[in-house]
């Protein structure tokens, strides 16, 4: 009889690591090969840079030699991409063992420099897979932030330059909700929708923002003889405070700002430890009004977050207008 019937499990457990690390380093090798490939043929492109066609010539000529003998990875379009993966990446040492080449040619497709330094960054931060990495580039990630706050930002908190100093910096406003499974033109209730997000809990706390996790759903909390629920609890490592969510399948209206507010005001005065920082109240609703939250609010804000929820991606028409809203917000705030 086994002394210790712990065995197997550990045993399969190191077989598992290591086939995950074989993985990992025939795939970094690989990357490493299409880099090296892309700036051999680069580097022969500017021998013949007097002729216009010569880089087109050249792809075609290597895709002829080199694809009957090493199967598709060397056609014309993949030698063209690792070409390109080369010029985007031009020094090796840069390139991160953390990233798959799957994820590096998602990134070579990315023109602009500091939104492609954003995905990296959050890709290593928070151990993204191929499939998490092409969600957060077709939901506009990048872009959503943006609305909220600056750029310099955006990149120093990805980076691990600075820590968050205010919840907008990475609580997604609107939040884009596809992995549901919910249909647009379907009639469902709150508990409906807070029953799909605790089944895809770990793609809602991705989408959500960074360095969250759950603590409970329907909260109970008793006030002076009266029960009250909080749909959701959930807690922040990076702002260190808790996060109390509430859903709302309506266009949002002032009165359920002011039962978050109640909601958040309990938690800083009964839950909150002295080392915490302030509670912070996200309504995640079907419509807003911008207005209606701006004027029952103080203007000092910061504790009670309104974002917008969509069962589908956004178009790049659709994250254009939300841009364009929050700069007309913003121009009219100033004045």
């Amino acid at each position: 009889m086994l002394k210790n019937h712990s065995i197997i499990p550990d045993i399969k457990a190191i077989i598992e690591t290591s086939k995950e690390r074989a993985i990992r380093a025939v795939d970094n090798e690989r990357t490493a090969m299409y880099w090296s490939i892309g700036k051999r043929i680069f580097e022969e492109e500017q021998q013949g840079k007097e002729r216009a066609d010569y880089g087109a010539y050249l792809i075609k000529y290597l895709a002829e030699e080199l694809q009957p003998q090493y199967g598709t990875g060397f056609s014309i379009r993949q030698l063209e991409r690792y070409r390109q993966f080369y010029r985007t990446f031009p020094i090796a040492s840069a390139l991160r063992t953390q990233l798959s080449w799957t994820q590096y040619k998602l990134l070579i497709s990315i023109a602009n420099q500091e939104k492609r330094e954003f995905y990296i960054a959050e890709s290593v931060k928070n151990n993204w897979t191929s499939r998490q990495l092409e969600r957060q580039i077709n939901s506009s990630l990048f872009e959503r932030l943006l609305i909220s706050s600056d750029q310099k930002s955006i990149l120093a908190v990805a980076q691990n330059e600075k820590l968050p100093s205010d919840a907008r910096e990475i609580i997604k406003d609107p939040m884009y909700l596809e992995f549901l499974g919910l249909k647009r033109e379907a009639a469902y209730y709150e508990k409906d929708l807070e029953k799909a997000i605790i089944t895809h809990l770990q793609e809602f706390l991705l989408e959500i923002g960074n360095g969250f996790s759950f603590v409970s759903r329907q909260k109970r909390i008793h006030i002076d003889g009266d029960e009250f629920f909080v749909d959701m609890v959930l807690y922040n490592r990076l702002l260190q405070c808790f996060v109390l969510i509430e859903i709302k399948t309506h266009k949002l209206i002032h009165q359920d700002i002011g039962q978050l507010q109640m909601y958040v005001n309990y938690y800083d005065r009964i839950e909150k430890n002295d080392n915490e920082n302030p509670t912070i109240g996200i309504l995640l609703c079907a419509d807003k009004n911008d207005g209606v939250v701006k004027f029952t609010l103080p203007e000092n804000n910061k504790s009670i977050i309104a974002s917008q929820y969509h069962l589908y991606l956004p178009t790049e028409e659709q994250l254009l207008e939300e841009v364009k809203k929050e700069l007309a917000n913003f121009e009219e705030d100033k004045k």
